[in-house]
């Protein structure tokens, strides 16, 4: 396997054709670090194609036209039955995306997102909400008993002060005490160089109690709060099937495929009411219509 996806690669992807501007291959955010075994669980086809794309450029054309035309081994017929495998396998899907242009207009393209990590539908779901899913492929690394837990900033800030001037040295039960507060500044835009130099500016001679007089301080000159950001403007993504490019949500396309393209029958309609029986029901009603209106004078 690694064979099919190392021969592809070989293949020149540095003069294939890019798409129209805006349009193309996008690489899908949180993916592992490319090996030899991305694409060891699919088909020798599947597997030399998608390593293939995987080395190919942002907004490089990946239609299967253009993919039989720069893979001498496959044709297109080939080439859509991969991309349907590996829509349906978690690697790609196609992607209607409104952008911004130039003057601040904005219009429509359409992308296919390619990831080498395989995704479920729910991944894609969140990616189509614009949501950046965390990755599942790598587990939090836990901490060994034996390690200390990493200090702060705010701590660190605390612990610099004593550093800069040593009449204002803290202990390490003071640091943890007034951590809290120097968080308070952290959070209102301050770094932990203005913690430090506004526990050292302007010292008296002495300082009898450091912890004490570094409380009053952060308490007394403690920043604004700063205003709240505006939210970043959020992509709006429409999903389509990778098949047939029909849109539709997220939980319309499991496998980034229509029923169709599933192979799937649609659901029957409801028969549609015969005019007489449409005529029939209006004249009954005109007729409630009248006996109310009676009724009622």
């Amino acid at each position: 396997m690694a064979e099919a996806n190392s021969s592809a690669a070989a293949l020149p992807a540095q003069v294939h054709p890019q798409a129209k501007p805006g349009y193309g291959k996008r690489s899908a955010p949180g993916q592992r670090r490319r090996t030899a075994e991305d694409f060891a669980h699919l088909p020798p086809r599947e597997a030399s194609i998608a390593a293939f794309i995987d080395r190919l450029p942002e907004g490089a054309a990946m239609d299967a036209k253009t993919l039989a035309a720069h893979l001498p081994n496959y044709g297109q017929a080939a080439c859509r039955t991969a991309l349907r495998r590996l829509s349906l396998e978690g690697h790609l899907r196609r992607v209607t995306e409104r952008i911004k242009g130039d003057g601040g207009s904005t219009h429509w393209v359409t992308r296919t997102y390619f990831s080498r990590t395989a995704r479920d539908d729910e991944w894609w779901a969140e990616f189509q909400a614009g949501n950046v899913p965390r990755s599942r492929t790598q587990p939090p690394r836990q901490s060994l008993p034996s390690e200390k837990p990493p200090r702060s900033q705010a701590y660190e800030a605390l612990a610099t002060a004593g550093r800069m001037d040593p009449r204002m040295t803290l202990s390490a039960a003071d640091c943890a005490a007034l951590e809290p507060l120097a968080e308070e500044w952290l959070a209102r835009g301050a770094t932990p160089a203005d913690i430090a130099r506004e526990l050292t500016a302007g010292l008296p001679p002495e300082v009898h109690h450091g912890a004490a007089l570094a409380r009053r301080r952060l308490r007394d000159k403690l920043p604004p709060e700063r205003s709240a950001p505006p939210l970043p403007d959020r992509t709006l993504r429409i999903l389509e099937c990778t098949v047939c490019r029909t849109p539709g949500r997220p939980e319309a396309l499991p496998g980034g495929l229509c029923r169709p393209c599933r192979g799937e029958s649609l659901p029957d309609l409801p028969q549609a009411v015969p005019p007489t029986e449409i005529h029939r029901r209006a004249a009954a009603i005109r007729v409630n219509l009248r006996t109310l209106e009676r009724s009622s004078t």
